[in-house]
């Protein structure tokens, strides 16, 4: 285990932290372009916020992780370009911690987001700079499918070629969802067959919005979409794979063009949405059980570059990997308002980009 000066310099300060209450073992991606280890381990204290580090894991810019619903696997990664790979490792949920498994090449470049099939048949990555969906066998030992996109957007720089940016279940297992941020697609996959999914459906989104991240709720009936470059929150209703846009709603009103992340509250009452580059910060949204439309109820200010943030299980904590401030920061979430609360505490982690629960 590597653990940097300052990170270790927390552990022994907040050894005693999580005494008492109900724990969270939290893992946290990053990139290490600078000098970030991996992957973080650490316990989160969900009565009183205090947190403490356990472990860290090495890995090469392991900028998204997935566990998995049908073993303890853990599945992370390496945004690293040419050079990138899908990293899998063994979770010891009894002494929390991540004993690496393998590392596969990926053909595609820098994949960004990483989801397992519900029933555990094969790993999807998500090929930012390629453009492509690459789907890996669950023992990530080979490649089933790969599929590769074409097309553009009308910003010259940043929609010249397709990249896409999710891979999401919808919460059924039946259809798998991919966000093409550079030609404002998503593509919708049958997930009908044994081996890999097949492509069945495309949604063709406003030109030069940029579909980032896509959520559902719970039922499945709707979905929720951040658009990265126009800064919108696209609802959807959705039956059987079909997408249907019923909303559109600011949350970028800087239009600074990097809206990140997107997710519902456990209760599915509130929906939120991460800005940056500027004025960055969570935008608050309140559901309509009936209709699935949002009405924003707020704007919290976070730290630099808001890239991914996590709603705890208990739905009382919100914590926010500020990436260019090199910590994660935590704010206790009202249930009944559903506005998050700045405690002041951080988490200090070299370019935090993803959080999971572990």
């Amino acid at each position: 285990m590597k653990i940097t000066g300052f990170l270790f310099l927390l552990m022994l300060s907040l050894n005693a932290c999580s005494s008492g209450g109900q724990d969270l073992t939290l893992l946290a991606g990053t990139y290490t372009t600078g000098d970030s280890h991996g992957i973080y381990t650490f316990n989160f204290n969900l009565s009183t916020g205090d947190f403490q580090l356990l472990d860290s894991t090495a890995s090469i810019n392991p900028s998204f992780l997935a566990l998995s619903p049908a073993d303890n696997r853990v599945y992370a990664v390496n945004e690293s370009g040419p050079a990138s790979g899908l990293a899998a490792y063994v979770a010891d949920r009894e002494n929390r911690k991540l004993t690496p498994l393998l590392i596969i090449p990926n053909p595609g470049a820098d994949p960004c987001h990483v989801a397992v099939e519900p029933s555990g048949r094969y790993v999807v990555t998500a090929d930012y700079s390629s453009g492509t969906v690459t789907v890996f066998s669950p023992d990530t030992e080979s490649i089933r499918y790969r599929w590769e996109f074409s097309g553009s957007g009308p910003d010259t720089a940043r929609q010249k070629a397709p990249h896409i940016h999710c891979v999401v279940f919808s919460p059924d297992g039946g259809h798998l969802f991919a966000t093409d941020l550079g030609t404002d697609r998503i593509y919708v996959f049958n997930n009908q067959g044994p081996d890999a999914p097949v492509l069945s459906d495309t949604v063709t989104m406003e030109p030069g919005s940029g579909p980032r991240h896509l959520t559902f709720n719970k039922k499945g009936n709707y979905a929720y979409l951040i658009n990265e470059l126009s800064g919108m929150v696209t609802v959807f209703s959705h039956l059987n794979g079909k997408l249907e846009s019923i909303q559109s709603i600011v949350a970028d009103t800087l239009e600074a063009r990097g809206s990140a992340h997107i997710a519902l509250s456990e209760d599915g009452n509130f929906l939120y949405a991460s800005t940056r580059l500027r004025g960055d910060g969570l935008v608050t949204y309140s559901v309509d059980d009936e209709s699935g439309m949002l009405t924003r109820v707020g704007f919290q200010p976070t730290g630099n570059h808001p890239r991914h943030f996590l709603i705890t299980p208990d739905d009382r904590w919100i914590l926010v990997s500020c990436k260019n401030e090199n910590h994660i920061e935590i704010y206790r979430r009202n249930r009944k308002t559903g506005l998050p609360e700045d405690t002041g505490k951080r988490i200090p982690v070299e370019q935090p980009v993803c959080l999971v629960p572990f």
